[in-house]
């Protein structure tokens, strides 16, 4: 059985790296080389006026601290070079990611012990995708470089707590035996968004407006493919291998 997941999701993480890497080359990559065109601007032009209370000109080292301190993309942070480096690392983030969750995917199937196919794997893919990506999406959406955030660790809890209480409540509702468990279920659905998600210490981005709102649609579309194909393609695999097994 485990040479079984693991090859099958090897093969599903391949078929993720070609077709969501494309898609991604395609659409949110552009989106994001124009945000950080704005970044980047922003950045010297906010250094040449900025001044001290005192009435002197910041030092860049300041300048840098002050930029830090305000949006949550590091400056000084390594990133790859653009054009064909930065194609690579993209393409190889989602072989990993592929792999990653065709395994969490093919994991849960067989802890639910029934037959694992292409249609039940595009099942659960798509109930992955509604639990840790479009539902924690309705309080903190993709953003582009330069996006004014809150607190990084502030939003990292809440995205987890959000994926597992949608995950929680997506199981309750579809195997919960009873309308109290399925109460419970919308519960769990509901609650992370009462609670809210930490909110950005401002609304004004670098970029045009509208570039967001192309860049969350594009973002959402390209994690439905992700999730759908990685488990359309490990249940297929899964199940090809147990038969010839």
């Amino acid at each position: 059985m485990l040479r079984n997941l693991i090859i099958s999701a090897a093969g599903a993480g391949v078929a993720v790296c070609l077709v969501v890497g494309g898609l991604q080359l395609a659409t949110t990559e552009p989106l994001i080389l124009h945000a950080e065109l704005f970044e980047n601007a922003e950045a010297p032009a906010a250094e040449a006026g900025h001044v001290h209370e005192q009435g002197e000109a910041a030092t860049p080292h300041e300048h840098a601290e002050t930029v830090d301190a305000g949006h949550h993309h590091d400056a000084e942070a390594w990133q790859p070079a653009d054009g064909v480096e930065r194609t690579l690392y993209t393409l190889l983030a989602d072989l990993l990611v592929g792999i990653a969750v065709s395994l969490m995917l093919l994991a849960a199937m067989v802890l639910r012990g029934e037959p694992i196919d292409a249609r039940r794997g595009l099942i659960w893919g798509a109930a992955g995708f509604v639990a840790a990506s479009l539902l924690p999406s309705l309080g903190l959406p993709p953003e582009l470089p330069g996006t004014p955030a809150a607190e990084l660790l502030g939003r990292q809890i809440w995205w987890l707590g959000t994926a597992f209480a949608s995950a929680a409540g997506l199981a309750l509702l579809a195997f919960g035996k009873g309308w109290p468990w399925r109460v419970g279920g919308l519960v769990l659905l509901v609650l992370p968004h009462v609670i809210g998600a930490p909110v950005p210490p401002s609304h004004e981005a670098s970029y045009p407006a509208g570039l967001a709102g192309e860049f969350v649609v594009a973002s959402i579309v390209v994690s439905a493919v992700l999730w759908s194909l990685s488990g359309l393609a490990s249940g297929w695999l899964y199940g090809r291998l147990s038969r010839s097994g």
